[in-house]
């Protein structure tokens, strides 16, 4: 198992000959949440990002929970918890360090919605380290279920990248579990 440097340097050759050899600072990130999603990324990011997926990804000592409310998306959002039991599985980014402050602002992390975490990550049979993951700051006492919108862009991008089957399923089966109970207290504060 070989071990991921903190940043890397991506070199690439222009098309044109006359035109220098440039180098581009990276940085690896884990998503777990809508950032699993490439198309979703984009929308944030303003460039395509499948081209920086380095694949499924595993973050252990985690797990998953909807401790968030997002106001922009109106339900509770994706966060990780610290758990030596469990597990988060993800999608692993290589991205150019010029993207780190939009994906900042996605995350919210101006206003302290989520700040930054380096974790080790295991992707392909290879550990990366100092990864950089996003965490709720202010978490609440209890999981908010995820609306319609926000469910389908997080399953859409486990299964688009690859994140074992059973996972996929486990995903799906928390987040429809959550929407049935926000249903029944929906229901129940009707009457």
């Amino acid at each position: 198992m070989s071990v991921q440097p903190r940043q890397l340097q991506h070199s690439w050759v222009s098309s044109h000959p006359k035109e220098r050899k440039q180098q581009e600072t990276m940085f690896y990130y884990f998503a777990y949440g809508s950032c699993m999603c490439p198309v979703d990324l984009k929308r944030s990011l303003g460039e395509k990002t499948h081209i920086y997926v380095i694949g499924p990804a595993t973050l252990k000592g985690y797990r998953l929970g909807f401790y968030c409310y997002s106001s922009l998306r109106q339900c509770g959002v994706l966060d990780v918890i610290k758990d030596p039991n469990a597990s988060v599985e993800g999608v692993l980014y290589r991205l150019p360090w010029r993207l780190s402050a939009a994906l900042d602002e996605r995350e919210d992390v101006p206003r302290g919605g989520y700040r930054h975490e380096l974790v080790d990550i295991y992707s392909q049979g290879q550990l990366y380290q100092d990864v950089r993951t996003y965490v709720v700051v202010d978490k609440l006492a209890e999981e908010l279920a995820p609306s319609d919108w926000y469910f389908d862009v997080v399953f859409r991008g486990a299964v688009t990248c690859g994140l074992p089957e059973q996972y996929c399923w486990k995903l799906f089966n928390h987040m429809y579990h959550l929407q049935q109970h926000h249903q029944k207290d929906q229901s129940l504060q009707a009457a």
